[in-house]
């Protein structure tokens, strides 16, 4: 039997801990994945993983991986403008954050690149911590469009704190900080930490260590 892992379902179990359901991973290592809730952005016919069985279609490879990374730049670009909110967008879009961002309709930097991956066909998870966890990490003169780029800001807290995603090799489109809008900015800067392309999900551990 093959499990639909659906992001509401992940997000559901994460928040309230639970435990995440399994998939089948002899599927996922084996099998296309049938597409129950295609993403128009994708290439036709090409199974995507956000809303479908979490696993990756055989057509996956680093070439797929750069064209979708262009989408995903795409979908940041297209939210230029729109207000930062702070705990604000998801996969869907933007939305009310939390906190003092929740009189705010909009994104903070993780849900803006978690949005725009999601328009090219995966699921990066939610925090800039999650997303850290996403793919393949990426040494700076091979960055692409669509790669997340991080920075850490407070080096007291372990981890990275910020994200962007990259346009080109020197500009991202990042959602910067509260009284601020969507925007592209340099990547150049002191706090710059690591660069990863994100990758699909192959089996079950994979989702665990992004949630």
């Amino acid at each position: 039997m093959i499990h639909v892992l659906p992001l509401g379902a992940v997000l559901a179990a994460y928040l309230h801990g639970s435990p995440v359901p399994d998939v089948d991973d002899s599927h996922c290592l084996g099998g296309r994945a049938p597409v129950t809730a295609p993403i128009t952005a994708a290439s036709p016919g090409d199974p995507v993983h956000y809303g479908t069985p979490w696993c990756a279609p055989k057509t996956w490879t680093p070439a797929t991986g750069l064209s979708r990374g262009r989408l995903a730049a795409n979908a940041a670009l297209a939210m230029l403008g729109i207000p930062y909110s702070w705990g604000g967008g998801g996969p869907d879009g933007p939305t009310f954050g939390i906190g003092h961002g929740s009189k705010t309709m909009g994104f903070d930097c993780s849900g803006l690149t978690e949005y725009a991956w999601a328009r090219a066909g995966l699921h990066i998870g939610t925090t800039s911590y999650a997303q850290w966890r996403a793919g393949q990490r990426i040494p700076r003169r091979e960055i692409q469009a669509g790669d997340l780029v991080f920075f850490d800001t407070k080096p007291k807290r372990k981890g990275p704190d910020h994200v962007g995603i990259a346009t080109t090799g020197k500009e991202m489109v990042v959602a910067p900080f509260t009284g601020a809008s969507v925007r592209t900015e340099r990547i150049a800067r002191k706090t710059f930490m690591g660069i990863v392309r994100p990758t699909p999900i192959f089996n079950s551990a994979e989702i665990r260590s992004r949630t």
